[in-house]
């Protein structure tokens, strides 16, 4: 059968962005539109002609908004098959007129949750009955009625109605499928909330994560793996699944990986800041007054690990950051920053000898992260945990040494442990002036990360600070670390050895501060 000519559209939305254009381009393909109280006063507002839904019904809104659209008028319009002679007779009979194009998003149940201090019987109201009914009822009768759920679809159905006068059985039922899970993603919503209201602590016994596909990707880890990209329903702010690529090949499984742990990194520095990752560690990290200083400083910490490496930055990268990425020698797989200027973009697209394959990603401004749980997948099962995001209250740092710590040092102890976070378990980073000088990350024992971080800063160590994730259960790397020429120590603490490791840092003459919270990251 032939798509239906889309002749009258139904639109009730939360959010108007771009309607206004989508509406108007309907009205210019002769649609007509019918809409719902807030959605019809925004359309008038906006001088797009439309019809009120309840002038057709004949039935009021009532209740504060709480029915308008449950319907037979609305709903036998939207379920009508049109291939069958008695539904549009019974449509006759009635006085019922088709609807072949429904938009509908919903209530923002999800931002309203979200919110401090909002009240049950604010997340109450905002739970749509009438919104999934149109949705499902529109998606189940998507062989004639085409349904929109997202702003980012008016574009391709206004183009084809635009182009035939209807919708392709195909985008249809795409969209058929994205409104079902749609729905299904809200109720999920709606659920956990009420578990964790119900629940005793901040686990619901039921946890639901609604996943959207963004890509499919070239291979995974390894080119036999196949892999793909989700986002989570509430992805926001600076993040790769949202992100836009501004120049080079796709983004690999392994890019992205990478590029998330570099964001994650410069999201927690407030200086301008730089940071080389390798294999999901830092081998080079920086901060100083310019982003381009900061760049040339995390370049310089390991620069053989640098090769074949993924940067992150946490300011615009401009023309003096660019040119300090064109020296002789230096290959790049990608880059994560707030955005390029035009200057900046032109030297890294034609400069570099690997120009071609530089993978240029935008995210806009970087905050602090607002993830609250991250998850680990097991063979079964998920593991879920807070999210290891918040800085350390520094009021709860303890100098336990004879030796206090210079400014000086106490700048670099706290770039030092703003540092050690992100590199794996067991990790160990030496630190001078800001900058990362060794990291010795994922050793099965903590004294050969220190005297790796040691091997990479060479002559360097001298005068240089040292972090850890986790207690020394030995003093045996504060021995390594003063022959070294490290001057000063900071780590969380709570071995049972912890006074031979203070006895240690005083025999000499290093400081030590303890902060009582370790950040171990397998």
């Amino acid at each position: 059968m032939q798509s239906p000519r889309i002749q009258r559209a139904l639109i009730s939305v939360s959010d108007k962005l771009g309607l206004t254009g989508f509406a108007r381009g309907l009205t210019e393909c002769g649609v007509e539109i019918y809409s719902t109280g807030g959605t019809r006063r925004h359309l008038e507002s906006e001088g797009v002609p439309v019809r009120d839904i309840a002038d057709y019904t004949g039935f009021p809104e009532m209740m504060d908004g709480r029915l308008k659209t449950l319907h037979p008028a609305v709903h036998g319009g939207i379920l009508c098959r049109h291939d069958r002679p008695d539904d549009l007779a019974a449509l006759a009979e009635h006085g019922i007129v088709t609807f072949e194009l429904v938009v509908v998003n919903l209530y923002p149940f999800e931002a309203t949750v979200a919110r401090e201090g909002a009240t049950l019987e604010e997340a109450v109201e905002q739970i749509d009955i009438g919104g999934p009914t149109m949705v499902r009822a529109a998606a189940k009768n998507h062989a004639f009625t085409t349904i929109a759920t997202d702003t980012e679809q008016y574009g391709e159905i206004l183009e084809q109605v635009k182009d035939h006068g209807c919708t392709t059985p195909d985008l249809r039922r795409k969209l058929a499928a994205e409104a079902f899970a749609h729905t299904a993603g809200y109720d999920r919503a709606i659920a956990d909330f009420f578990a964790g209201a119900t629940a005793e602590g901040p686990f619901p016994g039921t946890l639901h994560i609604a996943l959207r596909r963004r890509a499919v990707l070239r291979y995974g880890e390894n080119p036999h793996q196949r892999a793909a990209l989700y986002a989570t329903a509430e992805s926001m702010g600076a993040n790769l699944v949202s992100a836009r690529q501004v120049h080079g090949k796709e983004l690999s499984y392994n890019n992205l990986l990478d590029l998330d742990s570099a964001l994650a990194m410069v999201r927690g520095f407030g200086s301008p800041a730089a940071v080389v990752i390798k294999h999901n560690n830092p081998c080079g990290a920086a901060e100083a007054e310019t982003p381009a200083a900061a760049l040339r400083l995390a370049m310089a910490g390991d620069p053989l690990s640098a090769f074949g490496s993924v940067l992150g930055v946490n300011r615009v990268v401009d023309a003096a950051t660019a040119e300090a990425l064109c020296k002789p020698g230096l290959f790049v797989e990608a880059m994560v920053a707030p955005d390029f200027d035009d200057e900046a973009l032109a030297i890294l697209t034609t400069r570099p000898k690997w120009k071609a394959n530089v993978r240029l990603v935008k995210v806009g401004h970087i905050e602090p992260s607002t993830e609250t749980w991250s998850y680990r997948c097991l063979d079964g099962g998920v593991l879920a945990q807070e999210a290891d995001v918040l800085p350390d209250p520094e009021d709860q740092w303890k100098v336990v040494t004879d030796a206090q710590p210079t400014e000086a040092q106490m700048a670099d102890l706290r770039f030092a442990w703003a540092t050690v976070r992100h590199v794996k378990s067991n990790a160990i980073v030496l630190a001078k002036d800001r900058t990362l000088l060794g990291a010795g990350a994922g050793q099965m024992s903590r004294v050969d990360s220190v005297e790796i971080a040691i091997n990479k800063a060479g002559d360097r160590a001298a005068g240089s600070v040292m972090a850890s994730d986790a207690f020394f259960p030995f003093p045996d790397s504060i021995e390594q670390a003063a022959a070294a020429g490290v001057t000063a120590v900071i780590q969380p603490g709570g071995s049972k050895k912890d006074d031979e490791v203070i006895a240690a840092c005083n025999r000499h003459g290093l400081s030590m501060i303890l902060t009582g919270r370790r950040h171990f990251k397998h």
